[in-house]
């Protein structure tokens, strides 16, 4: 008898326990799939609407998370755990948790660092923090770019905000610069003449600022001569690989000596 009563007292304890238990599991199954149509809906939406392509994903991410924290403290609350006190818990942990969780903290506010003072936007092909790529989104602790091989590199928002930034993207004309290596025995007057011809020629090079043929440099085995020419932003690499391949030809031509090896010439590193 005793046995029984002992039973009826324990499934009478353990009942409601298994109810919240129970109640918890079905709250975070359906939260999480609420959270999932609600960060779905919201993405079309802002698609749709004119926000800025940059401020798009890190919305999402951010009401997406601040949802899932909603959703543990209604959970933490089914159990039967005083939520009042779980806060003032997680308020007297709050400076081991930061210091744990710096770095995520310091990416979060580079993220909302990047999106105020806006040095580049989705679209934008930028070199940050030593790497290249067109960027892809501002998440809400990761800057997304993507090479020109089609890689993507994920750079902590932190890293990006503390560091120079070279946005390629910004001005709509860009300045392609060359440095051509010749023999000494040539005649200047002609190499200089032959080079201005064929940045002249070219249809893509703009005539205003005026292209820039020089002498710079007497080298040890080659006279340095250095050609600047302004182009349209996205003609850059049609202009540059153009301009190699014809003064090459070009120099053949023209019985324009080529010094082999050809000096080392440092050329910048552009999408």
């Amino acid at each position: 008898m005793n046995d029984l009563f002992d039973m009826h007292n324990l499934i009478a304890l353990a009942l409601p326990v298994v109810e919240s238990i129970a109640l918890a599991i079905i709250t975070a199954i359906i939260g999480l799939y609420v959270i999932k149509w609600i960060t779905g809906k919201l993405t079309k939406f802002v698609e749709k609407k004119s926000v800025d392509p940059s401020l798009k994903p890190f919305l999402v991410s951010l009401i997406s998370a601040s949802l899932k924290v909603l959703l543990v403290i209604s959970i933490i609350g089914i159990l039967g755990i005083n939520t009042t006190s779980f806060v003032a818990v997680i308020a007297a942990a709050g400076f081991a948790v930061g210091l744990a969780f710096q770095g995520s903290l310091a990416n979060f506010a580079g993220g909302i660092l990047l999106l105020t003072l806006r040095p580049f936007k989705v679209g934008d092909y930028v070199e940050a923090n030593g790497l290249n790529g067109t960027v892809q989104a501002v998440q809400i602790l990761y800057t997304e770019l993507v090479t020109p091989d089609n890689k993507v590199i994920y750079i902590p928002n932190g890293s990006v905000s503390n560091a120079s930034i070279i946005n390629y993207s910004v001005k709509d004309t860009r300045r392609v610069d060359f440095q051509f290596g010749v023999g000494y025995e040539a005649d200047s007057d002609k190499v200089i003449s032959v080079l201005k011809e064929i940045v002249d020629e070219h249809a893509l090079v703009l005539r205003e600022p005026e292209p820039f043929v020089r002498m710079s440099e007497h080298a040890d085995s080659a006279v340095v001569y250095t050609v600047r020419a302004w182009v349209n932003a996205g003609d850059y690499w049609t202009v540059y690989f153009d301009i190699i391949e014809t003064v090459k030809k070009r120099f053949d031509e023209e019985n324009i000596s080529i010094p082999y090896p050809q000096m080392d010439v440092h050329i910048e590193k552009r999408q």
